[in-house]
């Protein structure tokens, strides 16, 4: 664990479509482990990125209030909870999958965790994760671009995106 007594706020994509209504539930369970539940977007069904030979994703985004890093984040409990959730890694990236967990935004910062740029360019290219993240927190600042997210979500529709809303799954979210 982090020695650091800053508190910082990630913003992670959740997306799932092996049994994924129990896998993004238990692993929004496990992320409070590590920090607090602020915020929880609605649980959007996708249709899958390049490989239609698979069931439909489950994505969402939480906010999770923590004292790790975004390293320790990704190197600690991300990877934990996705290789307890059976996550298999492909060299398919679009691949079915139990769980997928990512930093899409980091406070307000812009840096490098491994492979991975954080602000993720997905959040300015994939509506299932610029829609939810508007939903938990529609006035931030994408710190590279300038743009509120409200904004950068409101270029993609939902209903052409064929993005349908799950009401019957909601994530925890803690008081």
């Amino acid at each position: 664990m982090s020695k650091n007594d800053t508190t910082n706020l990630a913003y992670l994509s959740l997306g799932a479509n092996l049994e994924p209504e129990r896998n993004l539930v238990l692993a929004v369970a496990r992320l409070s482990q590590f920090g607090r539940i602020v915020a929880a977007s609605t649980v959007w069904q996708t249709k899958p990125v390049s490989l239609a030979d698979q069931p439909d994703f489950l994505n969402a985004v939480v906010l999770l209030e923590t004292k790790l890093t975004a390293q320790e984040l990704r190197e600690g409990p991300i990877a934990q909870i996705e290789q307890e959730l059976g996550r298999v890694r492909t060299e398919d990236k679009n691949a079915a999958r139990t769980i997928d967990i990512d930093i899409m935004l980091f406070n307000h910062d812009v840096l490098t965790v491994g492979r991975r740029h954080i602000p993720d360019p997905e959040v300015l290219e994939r509506p299932f994760v610029a829609i939810p993240l508007a939903e938990i927190a529609q006035d931030y600042i994408h710190p590279e671009t300038g743009q509120k997210l409200k904004d950068i979500a409101a270029q993609f529709d939902p209903a052409t995106e064929h993005m349908i809303k799950r009401s019957d799954v909601t994530l925890p979210v803690e008081d």
